[in-house]
């Protein structure tokens, strides 16, 4: 007697429940695209924080800087396990028509991102970026849980040391006029490099393969990304503060100007002031002009610091993000609905900035609060009416045709 085939083996989709969306998820998606809105809107922009003062506003811009970034790569690696299989990756031919699919993403995204680049919002769009993750995290959808938490953790590691050893060979590029320009851009010099953020992108892929329903892969969650975020974070704050980590690098920036004595106390103190001012000025990777750099874990450095502190960080949030889903899940439903139209709202929000002239410099107190209220009231109407988000519906749509292209076992291909 023949056992009966893995319903996925036949047409190399999913089971039912694999595309089944997660309340929690969506969720997480959302508060990372509402966090990158307080970088692209300002301080500015953030009126309830204002009233607490300017220190409030600030923190809260700081807190989301970079962090939503990579929490939004993180949960684009959790999807793409989502599409694959779930905790059991899709075998062989049944792969075929989920990478389609990937691949006509990345596509659109791609093609996406550029269109609003073009508009001129003062914006680094990911998109693009988004879709080339998409295409490097290919050869890894076979792989387990063990596996890509090793790769993930063998990225957050290596590649920004990497990446400064090679970009230290390139010489200084200049202040970038698109936010991607290329396959250097995507790889190593743009705002969201992927020898730091594919960190991101392969431990959501991890978690992606795991059970999240599961109260032991939930607990094992929360304590992996406490310490993560304890030792990507502290332990950049014990090396740059307490061990004198920011007094080394600005004396290592200051030698060549005061020779091999090397400049006094109150000579450096200027140096000093301007380093830590720097600390939180970068945008995609640290300067090669010292290798101290290589010690922060500030928004956007691409440092081991950050990268492994902001798993850490994706992974708290998710969890509290899936517990939330489901002891709250009514109240909830509104920012699950706006998370799962992220590529609707994210798009939206550049397309209004563009047209309405909006900087990040601007002084418009409670402009985000209006953009987030408008986010979750326009998202809930439409997900109770319509369903699907309108940009996802399309996506979806030309990725299905996408995946039809693939012949099935029999060599057929798909009739729409």
């Amino acid at each position: 007697m023949t056992p009966p085939q893995d319903p996925r083996l036949l047409d190399g989709s999913a089971a039912p429940a694999a595309r089944e969306r997660i309340a929690g998820i969506d969720a997480a998606r959302a508060l990372a695209v509402f966090g990158m809105l307080t970088v692209h809107l300002g301080v500015g922009s953030l009126g309830l924080a204002g009233l607490a003062g300017d220190e409030a506003a600030e923190a809260l811009h700081g807190l989301t800087r970079g962090r939503s970034s990579a929490l939004f790569a993180f949960l684009a690696g959790v999807s793409l396990a989502l599409m694959t299989g779930r905790t059991r990756p899709l075998p062989g031919l049944a792969l075929q028509r989920p990478v389609a699919r990937i691949l006509v993403r990345a596509v659109v995204l791609a093609l996406l991102g550029m269109f609003l680049d073009v508009l001129g919002a003062p914006v680094a769009v990911i998109l693009a970026y988004y879709a080339g993750f998409f295409v490097l995290a290919l050869p890894l959808l076979t792989l387990g849980p063990v596996a890509l938490g090793c790769m993930a953790a063998a990225i957050a590691l290596i590649g920004p040391q990497a990446s400064f050893l090679l970009r230290s060979t390139m010489g200084d590029r200049g202040f970038r006029e698109n936010s991607i320009g290329g396959v250097t851009d995507l790889l190593l010099t743009g705002y969201y490099p992927a020898f730091t953020f594919m960190a991101f992108v392969v431990a959501g892929m991890a978690v992606g393969r795991m059970d999240l329903n599961a109260a032991r892969v939930r607990l094992g969650m929360l304590g992996t990304g406490a310490a993560l975020a304890l030792l990507g974070y502290g332990g950049s704050w014990l090396l740059l503060y307490p061990l004198g980590g920011v007094d080394r690098l600005a004396a290592d920036l200051a030698g060549p100007a005061w020779g091999t004595t090397g400049p006094d106390a109150a000579e450096l103190a200027p140096m000093r002031e301007w380093v830590v001012g720097e600390l939180g000025n970068m945008h995609g990777q640290v300067p090669t002009d010292s290798p101290l750099w290589l010690l922060i874990a500030s928004p956007h450095s691409g440092t081991s610091y950050e990268a492994v502190g902001a798993i850490g960080t994706s992974l708290l949030v998710l969890v509290a993000c899936l517990y939330a889903a489901e002891y709250a899940r009514v109240p909830l439903y509104p920012l699950s609905a706006a998370g799962s139209m992220a590529l609707t709202v994210y798009a939206g929000h550049i397309v209004v900035m563009a047209a309405g002239g909006m900087s990040f410099q601007d002084t418009a107190p409670f402009r985000w609060e209006a953009f987030v209220v408008a986010a979750l009231v326009l998202c809930t109407g439409w997900k109770l009416l319509l369903g699907r988000g309108p940009l996802e519906r399309a996506l979806g749509w030309l990725a299905d045709r996408g995946a039809d292209l693939v012949p099935d076992r029999r060599g057929r291909v798909r009739q729409s």
